[in-house]
């Protein structure tokens, strides 16, 4: 196993990549077009590049869900749904996820935890409706200015519940259907996120490499491994060793793997926000404005890559070493903001 900081995968860093930028968040207008596709395929589900299942799908908002990681969490339900998944840390060294759903949906999704700071910059170029379990006042301010709309369980009690199958906090759980009956008159699409290859194309950028096996440490409490699964062309997902999966319902019992399409891990700098948790712990913030150093994973291989977002409202675009943008899969994404200098191991 070789295990190295993303430093030492020979990227090549751009003369733009000096930093994250401060947040600002009043800004509601994007300054990065939104990266097209490589082929057109009629109706094409913008967040996975796949064709959708009809037209009305293709053309309709995305629903973000804020999903615990903690210990009690796993396993989550309706992962398995989402286009694309963000990962960042919280206090403590645990992660939790942004899911987003647009070309399916999921019934139950959960379950549900509180908003971040971290989530504001995340959610504003997507847009939709965002469904999270409350916080504190100024993280929630971030997310109503964003213009997104919210559907947190604070201010739309009614898409929620709590399941008679687990504990509190990590019982509380929503359905994408009901939560989309709140979407407003005229809400669109999300824009594309990435960049992909042609249907008869295979993953291919400067630099990669072969890898059967990628460990990303996030924090010393969360260490994520991802195995490669030829059969699917998929990434399997194990946490702190354990194999992740799916729940069946709102139970403890298990389902499908945890199993995305591309992984992308962005090395974020985070802060600390000021906040502490009731037991103490700094509550920090990851700064996913600005430009740094990325790894991505698709069809067994791996390159180094460098992320920008000039604005918060910016859609986050990735560079292969040649400056060339880099073209991923069609199929589900997930999303790693992983602190800068994390180790990471493949073999």
């Amino acid at each position: 196993m070789t295990l190295f900081a993303v430093a030492m995968l020979g990227i090549t860093v751009l003369a733009a990549c000096s930093g994250a930028a401060t947040k600002h968040p009043s800004a509601t207008t994007s300054t990065t077009a939104a990266p097209a596709t490589t082929t057109t395929l009629g109706a094409v589900a913008p967040l996975t590049g796949l064709p959708a299942s009809n037209p009305s799908i293709a053309g309709r908002p995305a629903v973000i869900v804020k999903i615990d990681n903690d210990a009690a969490a796993p396993p989550q339900s309706g992962l398995d749904q989402a286009d694309v998944v963000y990962e960042e840390v919280v206090e403590g060294g645990i992660t939790r996820y942004l899911a987003i759903f647009q070309s399916q949906d999921a019934d139950p999704v959960g379950p549900v935890r509180s908003v971040r700071e971290t989530d504001a910059d995340i959610v504003r170029p997507i847009g939709g409706l965002f469904a999270y379990s409350g916080g504190i006042p100024p993280f929630v301010s971030l997310i109503d200015a964003t213009g997104i709309t919210d559907v947190g369980a604070d201010d739309d009690g009614g898409a929620y519940y709590r399941s008679s199958e687990r504990n509190a906090p990590d019982n509380l759980y929503t359905s994408t259907t009901v939560l989309r009956q709140r979407t407003p008159a005229g809400a669109a699409a999300p824009p594309p996120l990435f960049d992909y290859v042609g249907n008869d194309e295979k993953f291919s950028e400067p630099g990669q490499k072969a890898v059967a096996q990628v460990t990303v440490t996030m924090s010393g409490a969360t260490v994520a491994t991802w195995s490669y699964d030829a059969a699917t062309r998929q990434w399997d997902r194990s946490t702190n060793g354990h194999p992740q999966t799916v729940a069946v319902g709102t139970a403890l019992s298990s389902g499908p793997p945890v199993a995305f399409t591309n992984i992308i891990v962005e090395m974020v700098p985070y802060q600390e926000t000021g906040y502490v948790d009731p037991a103490g712990n700094p509550v920090p913030d990851a700064n996913t404005v600005g430009s740094g150093q990325a790894v991505i994973l698709s069809d067994g291989e791996l390159v180094a890559a460098t992320w920008s977002k000039p604005a918060p409202s910016a859609i986050t675009t990735y560079q292969a070493s040649d400056g060339s943008p880099v073209r991923l899969l069609r199929g589900t994404t997930w999303i790693m903001l992983a602190p800068e200098g994390a180790a990471i191991a493949s073999r």
